[in-house]
């Protein structure tokens, strides 16, 4: 009987798993012996992090959506519906449209979602770069300031050890921020503040999540007179007199909060029932090494979902996709998984609008700081505008 392998995600995640299994169960396709479907909410693939160029005028945003369809090789079903019901026990989803699909595996990679609501006052008084459309209301604002100030303000899960998306935006916002007043000739008179909240993971009054990066920070921001205050982790927001208060006591007055804000997996998984995660976060348990979610055999779950406490960024997602994919390819092959996933993430971080640092770094060794430089940057652009279509089609 052919074995039918369902993605539900049509992000980074999922783009990038789906054709990584079609290429590897190519010969049990062409045997009709294995299915491979997709099923997302949209017809079109946005590349996440290209909307921060958008917020700094870099990029129209355009440049960075395709058609999900063109990603996809044409072995993979592509269908455009949303998963709103999963049943784990007879191998079932069922979509918006009330069709049930069934599965032998499944890969859940349906990422996570900002919830700005989830702290009083910030849906109305803040702004945040991780949507297009966030961008391009930041983009209107930073276009006409002239004066004043800008507070960044960084939020994370409650469950522990989970971080916050793309744990390095904060820090490559700010410094952008400072290159782009710059240009503009108005930095003089631009107050900007980088706030980092008491319990980030396993670090504590830091300025960053890992420990070598919070300590060569504060030497960073001096550096370019940017303010930087721990210990301030927001809890309301005051829109109209545009106040920002922290759990720990202290106000903070602003002109422009640029935010990141609390996140949270989508509504379909955090009603799965397959999440224990605190505060209806929705992280699925995941297994660190085989990235199985855990209680099932035939469930796998990357990228921005899982509850493991490594980044939830694109560089992260294009060392899981293979893990993923191999296993799957395995248990099919032989009855069980075959690889382990070791936490490993690769990726350049943009410190400024014309300076990248690599990162490497996994679940045993923090990232160590670099230098960054132009080249980097390059090969950062190079990759948002070129290289991530290649490597979602599972070329790269």
């Amino acid at each position: 009987m052919k074995k039918k392998i369902l993605i539900v995600g049509g992000g980074t995640a999922g783009t990038m798993t789906a054709n990584n299994l079609a290429k590897k169960l190519m010969p049990e396709i062409d045997r009709d012996e294995v299915e491979i479907t997709m099923i997302s909410n949209s017809k079109y693939h946005y590349y996440r992090p290209g909307a921060m160029y958008v917020a700094f005028h870099k990029s129209e945003g355009h440049e960075f959506v395709r058609e999900q369809r063109s990603l996809l090789m044409p072995e993979i079903n592509f269908i455009i519906d949303e998963a709103v019901e999963i049943n784990k026990d007879n191998n079932y989803i069922k979509t918006k449209s009330g069709t049930k699909y069934s599965y032998d595996f499944i890969v859940l990679a349906t990422g996570c979602e900002a919830a700005p609501q989830r702290i009083p006052g910030l849906k109305e008084g803040g702004d945040w770069f991780y949507t297009y459309e966030g961008a391009k209301q930041l983009a209107k604002k930073f276009q006409n300031i002239k004066k004043g100030k800008v507070l960044v303000t960084v939020n994370f899960p409650k469950t522990p050890d989970i971080p916050h998306q793309c744990g390095i935006a904060p820090v490559e916002t700010t410094i952008m921020l400072h290159d782009y007043l710059t240009e503009k000739g108005v930095r003089d008179d631009v107050e900007i503040t980088y706030t980092y909240p008491t319990e980030a993971q396993s670090v504590k009054n830091g300025l960053f999540l890992q420990e070598p990066t919070s300590k060569v920070l504060p030497a960073i921001f001096d550096g370019i007179g940017v303010k930087h205050k721990t210990g301030f982790t927001l809890n309301k927001v005051d829109a109209t007199n545009k106040i920002a208060y922290s759990e720990e006591g202290e106000e903070l007055e602003f002109d422009i909060l640029m935010s990141t804000p609390p996140f949270i997996a989508t509504k379909f998984i955090r009603e799965s029932g397959l999440s224990q995660a605190l505060d209806d976060e929705g992280w699925l348990p995941t297994d660190k090494k085989t990235l199985k979610v855990k209680g099932t055999s035939n469930m796998y779950t990357l990228g921005d979902t899982v509850d493991l406490p490594i980044s939830k960024a694109g560089g992260t997602i294009h060392n899981q996709t293979d893990v993923v994919a191999d296993n799957i390819a395995a248990e099919l092959r032989h009855g069980y998984p075959t690889e382990s996933y070791d936490g490993l993430v690769i990726a350049i971080a943009q410190m400024g609008l014309s300076c990248g640092m690599p990162l490497w770094y996994d679940y045993e060794e923090d990232v160590q700081p670099t230098p960054c430089s132009k080249l980097g940057s390059f090969v950062r652009k190079g990759f948002n505008k070129g290289i991530y279509w290649a490597a979602a089609r599972g070329m790269v």
